[in-house]
């Protein structure tokens, strides 16, 4: 017959030294599953999608007006519809390395523009000249290489040069904070559509122009409501 081991007949000793091997490994499996939990459902949040349009996961940067980061939010569900649109590139393809704008060029294959190619990339679909230009501008954390001057495309400095763009009053000529607090969404998508084209009042409008004020107004109760 068998013989089982029972509490009496195991020692303090070595079940103390069987607790002390059993216990952090059981904590770091705990911990790690939170984590994983965590991910998960950070994911979802990001990537939750609006039956009426499309993906329109939060901004990674915190604070700022919420009506500059409504507008984001909007031009990004019209250039970016997607569940990861920080690393998208134009035509839908994806990429692993945000250190720096990818410049793929990738051949447009339809509208005004067939037969040439695009390097638009990130949330924002930026082309690499204007990132590099809003960049030296904008961003957060300039390059400290020598010699060598590359901005890092991660997703918070993608929101941090947009965001500080959009609230240039000198460069657009107008304060588009005011202007959207007095409602004139539509004088604002008119002034941005000489860059992003699919806002309504550029060369190519998309599937989810012509919904864009909805669009907005949906994120502006977002932001108005975080901002609290």
């Amino acid at each position: 017959m068998a013989r089982f081991l029972t509490p009496a007949s195991v020692s303090p000793q070595v079940l103390a030294k069987a607790l002390k091997k059993i216990i952090p490994v059981s904590i770091a499996v705990l911990l790690f599953t939170l984590l994983l939990n965590n991910l998960s459902g950070q994911q979802q949040k990001k990537s939750r999608l609006d039956p009426a349009f499309g993906y329109l996961p939060p901004l990674e940067m915190k604070g700022g007006d919420p009506y500059i980061r409504a507008l984001m939010r909007t031009i990004s569900a019209s250039e970016a519809n997607d569940p990861k649109p920080y690393s998208i590139l134009y035509g839908g393809g994806q990429i692993n390395d945000l250190s720096r704008h990818p410049e793929q060029c990738i051949t447009i294959v339809s509208g005004p523009n067939r037969g040439d190619c695009s390097t638009a990339a990130g949330r924002y679909q930026m082309i690499n000249i204007t990132w590099y230009e809003k960049a030296a501008l904008y961003h957060p954390e300039p390059p400290k290489i020598m010699f060598w001057q590359t901005y890092s495309f991660e997703p918070e400095f993608q929101d941090a040069v947009v965001y500080a763009w959009l609230s240039d009053r000198q460069f657009w000529g107008k304060d588009l904070s005011k202007l959207l607090q007095a409602g004139k969404l539509n004088q604002v998508r008119r002034l941005l559509s000489g860059t992003w084209t699919s806002l309504g009042y550029g060369i190519e409008d998309n599937s989810l122009t012509g919904r864009l004020p909805k669009v907005y107004q949906k994120m502006l109760k977002e932001e108005l409501k975080n901002a609290v």
